[in-house]
């Protein structure tokens, strides 16, 4: 027997039982048969499976190809509960972003030993390293980071009050600051000293610019977290830190140097130069993105990574859930320390 079909019959006869009755309620079928079923790669704070299916009259019959996302054994405070992803991923369907189709929600923890929800599978990988080393990248880049700027300005188009998001908090006052305060506030929940980041959130508050939005962004949008299928932009995944805040700073998440997965030369998260994602934002947003400010956003997206790194190796450190990726990520700080203090430095002291 294959390895994929050990991991389905295992799955389906043990924790996921009663998963294929539940579906074919929640979708009006006669019956839903799992024929596939295996546990994702990735995943560091949710855990994902890949999910086959066939349905059986109701309103998606026929072979179905999903993704089940769920809690993983532990997590980080930031990270949204999975209805309120669900919730925020909904939205952001149907504001014309490249998000999987939502498809139904749990959130019967006894079911499966948490709350869960089931959305479209994309096509192609969301491999960081695969894509900014991909042989045909040089006529495919730009295209793609075209893409990726259309509809990160689409789901920008999304603007406070939405009902349906109204569990997530808008910052009052500039958002800038309201989001300096909380990396200030998850840095002093962690244990030790660190000097270089208490530096970078002085620096952060005292040359924030002015504000913008607030917005709905995904605060998550780089490289690795969207698919990418010959050469096109697919889908775009985990919306579980998903904010109403400043615009720019998704823009300056995917063009930090931490995102670029050693391909430095390529701003937009390792795929292409600047001119392209923002001729698509530009184009569809409507407003103009302000180019010296990105290093600004850059500063706090290496500071960002740096503290969620540091949350991640907690994780590990604490017992909590011990694996070799969280452990990895949680001695990666300094990288990022040097990213922020080579930031300031060219922004602070602008070379020819």
């Amino acid at each position: 027997m294959s390895e994929a079909a050990t991991n389905t019959s295992d799955a389906v006869a043990g924790r996921f039982a009663a998963l294929g009755p539940w579906l074919a309620e929640a979708l009006g079928a006669q019956r839903v048969e799992i024929t596939g079923m295996s546990k994702l790669a990735g995943g560091a704070i949710q855990e994902n499976w890949s999910l086959d299916a066939i349905c059986e009259g109701g309103s998606r019959p026929g072979p179905q190809a999903w993704v089940l996302r769920t809690d993983a054994p532990s997590t980080i405070a930031t990270s949204l509960p999975r209805a309120e992803e669900y919730a925020i991923l909904k939205v952001a369907h149907a504001a014309g972003v490249a998000a999987p189709e939502p498809i139904a929600l749990c959130e019967e923890e006894s079911l499966i030993g948490g709350a869960f929800y089931v959305m479209a599978r994309g096509k192609g990988t969301a491999h960081a390293r695969k894509i900014v080393r991909d042989p045909a990248l040089p006529q495919f880049g730009a295209a793609l980071a075209e893409e990726l700027g259309e509809t990160l300005a689409r789901l920008h188009a999304v603007t406070p009050p939405v009902a349906d998001l109204a569990f997530l908090p808008v910052p009052e006052g500039s958002p800038v600051l309201h989001r300096i305060a909380q990396y200030r506030a998850d840095l002093d929940a962690l244990p030790g000293g660190h000097p270089v980041l208490e530096y970078a959130l002085n620096w952060l508050e005292d040359n924030a610019p002015p504000p913008q939005g607030p917005v709905l962004c995904h605060t998550d949008f780089r490289t690795g977290n969207y698919m990418v299928d010959g050469g096109h932009l697919s889908a775009v995944l985990d919306w579980e830190f998903a904010s109403w805040n400043d615009p720019d700073e998704d823009i300056g998440w995917l063009t930090a140097r931490c995102w670029r997965f050693g391909n430095d030369g390529c701003e937009v998260g390792g795929v292409a130069g600047l001119d392209p994602f923002l001729a698509g934002y530009e184009r569809v947003a409507g407003r103009k993105v302000a180019r010296a400010i990105l290093p600004y956003w850059q500063v706090m997206a290496e500071l960002r990574w740096a503290i969620i790194a540091l949350q991640q190796g907690e994780r590990c450190n604490s017992g909590t859930e011990i694996t070799l990726e969280l452990a990895l990520t949680g001695v990666m700080p300094p990288e990022m320390e040097l990213n922020i203090l080579n930031l300031i430095d060219m922004i602070e002291e602008p070379q020819p």
